[in-house]
């Protein structure tokens, strides 16, 4: 490289706190991303749990796995849901606000498995915006996910808006 000419800076997305502290960033790429208040939870085999691996495609069940978007490479196997929740903290206190559910197959004999990666990453977006999509959720994941739920915080559980609630009822 030539010394006498500047060096390209290479464009990266970078997540910004929206502390005060970094509050001093303006213009192209300013802004916050708060995945804080967001938690993956993986539905498999009737039961709910909370696995932070989900927020980078790493949960326990897709380690290991080959995806692919068209689901009839999936032979078998079965259905896992990965559900992004998100909380609000407010004045009167915290509570389970947004809620969204993904639909994917595994079969672990094959190692394949079939996701919409950009549906994941559109129904984390939903949650984020505190939206309730649980559509797909049968009544046996609906009251996993609401066990779960009560079990980590019955306070923030009780103050959930009644919408959330009634999204869990079977």
């Amino acid at each position: 490289m030539d010394e006498n000419q500047p060096s390209k800076k290479s464009m990266s997305l970078n997540i910004v706190s929206s502390s005060a502290k970094s509050s001093k960033h303006k213009g192209f790429g300013a802004g916050a991303i708060n995945l804080n208040n967001v938690s993956p939870i993986i539905i498999d085999h009737g039961e709910a749990k909370i696995d932070v691996g989900a927020m980078h495609a790493k949960s326990k069940v897709e380690k290991g796995i080959k995806f692919t978007t068209n689901r009839e490479e999936v032979n078998g196997g079965r259905q896992v849901w990965l559900v992004w929740v998100a909380v609000d903290k407010l004045a009167e206190g915290v509570n389970y606000a947004g809620a969204t559910a993904c639909e994917m197959w595994i079969n672990e004999e094959e190692k394949k498995g079939w996701k919409i990666l950009a549906e994941h990453v559109n129904k984390l977006d939903y949650a984020i915006k505190r939206r309730i999509m649980l559509e797909g959720l049968g009544s046996e994941e609906k009251a996993a996910l609401k066990k779960l739920l009560v079990a980590h915080n019955k306070e923030w559980w009780n103050q959930s808006s009644e919408e959330f609630k009634t999204a869990l009822e079977g």
